[in-house]
């Protein structure tokens, strides 16, 4: 997790330094920052959890860690970080795209040396220098904006379905009956630290709620300002 949270400053100088730009660029780059820094916060509860998995007073013993492995069957921190890498793709699919219309204009306006050409292609200059995408002259470029948005959407209501249904449930106060294959006596198993974990997954539900939220709104505004309008 430590490698992940470094990549958190290139993040924020992507958004800072690129060179292209487009209707609440900043914002969708600042929710990656919002939601890396919360899922390092989350993950710091879980960072031990076989170690505050308890069964009949020990945790050292072959059935305890049988019963941790049938209690805990369903994947946490990995899950948790391979979602926050497909939220990262689908923000630079975006990227991409506006690089693409970039390399594009730039093209253009070296066989043409004005900016007609690049008003055009829906693209223009900010007196910073940065081409700034105009989403009103092409529903192309609205609909391939609003398809990464809706990709990050699925994204999001997919980890707080995994959140929600998978995680949560495995952190009940307890205690937990447990028997296996290798033992066959019945064991009674407690998670240590409980109430921290829940409210990890809670925080991590609710920035995710708060992101689909805000992309669902974009997307109804988006409808209705560059395609209903145009």
């Amino acid at each position: 997790m430590a490698a992940i949270v470094t990549g958190l400053i290139p993040i924020l100088r992507t958004a800072v330094d690129a060179t292209t730009t487009y209707k609440c660029r900043s914002l969708w780059f600042g929710f990656l920052c919002m939601r890396l820094v919360i899922l390092f916060l989350a993950e710091l509860p879980f960072t031990k959890l076989d170690a505050d998995f308890t069964c009949n007073g020990t945790r050292e013993s072959i059935c305890s860690k049988a019963c941790f492995n049938r209690h805990f069957h369903k994947p946490m921190m990995v899950a948790w970080n391979f979602i926050y890498v497909l939220v990262v793709l689908s923000v630079l699919l975006m990227e991409l795209f506006a690089s693409h219309l970039r390399s594009l204009a730039q093209k253009r306006s070296s066989q043409v040396k004005t900016d007609v050409e690049q008003e055009a292609q829906g693209v223009s200059t900010d007196p910073k220098g940065k081409m700034v995408i105009d989403l009103h002259r092409d529903r192309g470029t609205v609909s391939f904006y609003l398809l990464s948005i809706s990709l990050r959407i699925l994204v999001e209501a997919w980890f707080v379905y995994i959140l929600l249904s998978w995680n949560l449930p495995a952190l009940n106060d307890g205690p937990y009956e447990c028997s296996t294959d290798i033992c066959s006596e019945l064991h009674v198993c407690v998670v240590r630290a409980a109430p921290e974990k829940r409210m990890s997954i809670y925080a991590l539900a609710s920035i995710s709620g708060m992101i689909i939220v805000c992309s669902v709104l974009f997307c109804i505004y988006s409808i209705a300002h560059y395609l209903c309008k145009s």
